[in-house]
């Protein structure tokens, strides 16, 4: 806040309010990580207002202010593909580091290695066909929070966001694979569970973003939005075609779920659950070479059916 701003409040709301904006004013100007300022006297607080000319209150105030660290943006990753005119898809491989996702009951493979495998079989497989440019939010087991993977992906101004997961349930019989695309109504009741359980993935991480994730859900919902939900519907359709002859897919294969890390306002975005890792028939499928190979064609064959058809209008 500068000072213009701090003498406009001034005068709405007084002397009380002045000693406080003009000390928290010399916090901030410090750029502590956490600062504290006392005003002892009623001549430092002469001193703190009187170039806003108002006379010095004759109480002292303390002013205690946790003033955050400049927080650096993470770099960003790799492009594959030499051609800028190329659409660009980014690949976000769930999971990582701390998190280790949901792990199997029978052999304990983890959800976070599966899907930084299934993500580089897409991407290689993507690059291969020449139709687009690919990027991974992570190519190493490292923990990104939420909105740093659909953030990658929006400085990157990608055109589509897809993201890797493995379900998984209390019994060992749910199989199949299934799409997710955003919501604020859960299609079903695992749905909702799923949502809240892949929502929960930044505390697992040791990071607690409080009421960040209240602004984002309160994003409005206007015709860019819109238009990206039907994309991103769009999509996932097409990706349930094309890999029904590939891969196990769940009866209900599309389904809509408040995933947070789906809510880019103005990206195309999927979770794809490729399968439970809590089945060991689908986690022994999702983690061969087979399966990884055939659930990236599966996504090649939808990736290529989608932009052609963005390009001819269709």
């Amino acid at each position: 806040m500068d000072c213009d701003s701090i003498a406009a409040l001034s005068a709405r709301h007084g002397r009380r309010l002045s000693l406080m904006l003009a000390a928290l004013a010399c916090v901030v100007a410090q750029g502590g990580a956490t600062a504290k300022t006392v005003v002892p006297d009623e001549r430092t607080a002469a001193r703190a207002v009187s170039s806003y000319g108002g006379p010095a209150p004759s109480r002292k105030y303390q002013v205690s202010r946790a003033v955050p660290r400049a927080v650096k943006r993470l770099p960003l990753p790799r492009i594959y593909g030499d051609d800028a005119s190329r659409p660009l898809v980014v690949i976000d491989a769930g999971h990582g580091g701390p998190d280790p996702g949901a792990i199997s009951p029978t052999d304990g493979l983890r959800e976070k290695d599966v899907t930084l495998r299934i993500a580089r079989a897409i991407r290689d497989e993507l690059v291969r066909s020449g139709r687009v440019r690919v990027a991974l939010t992570r190519d190493t087991d490292r923990f990104l929070v939420l909105q740093e993977r659909y953030g990658i992906a929006r400085r990157l101004k990608a055109s589509l966001f897809i993201s890797i997961h493995c379900d998984s349930v209390g019994s060992g019989l749910a199989s199949g694979a299934s799409v997710y695309t955003l919501s604020e109504v859960a299609s079903d009741k695992e749905s909702a569970k799923l949502a809240a359980r892949e929502n929960k993935a930044d505390i697992i991480g040791g990071i607690d973003l409080g009421g960040t994730a209240n602004d984002i859900s309160s994003i409005l919902i206007d015709l860019t939005q819109r238009e990206t939900m039907n994309s991103s519907a769009s999509f996932a359709r097409l990706l349930g075609r094309e890999a029904q002859s590939l891969i196990p897919l769940k009866p209900n294969f599309h389904r809509m779920a408040s995933l947070m890390v789906l809510k880019a306002p103005d990206m195309p975005s999927i979770l794809f659950e490729t399968g439970y890792i809590s089945n060991p028939s689908d986690a022994a499928f999702i983690d061969s070479s087979d399966g990884r190979k055939r659930i990236a064609e599966s996504v090649r064959r939808a990736v290529e059916v989608y932009f052609a058809r963005r390009l001819t209008g269709g």
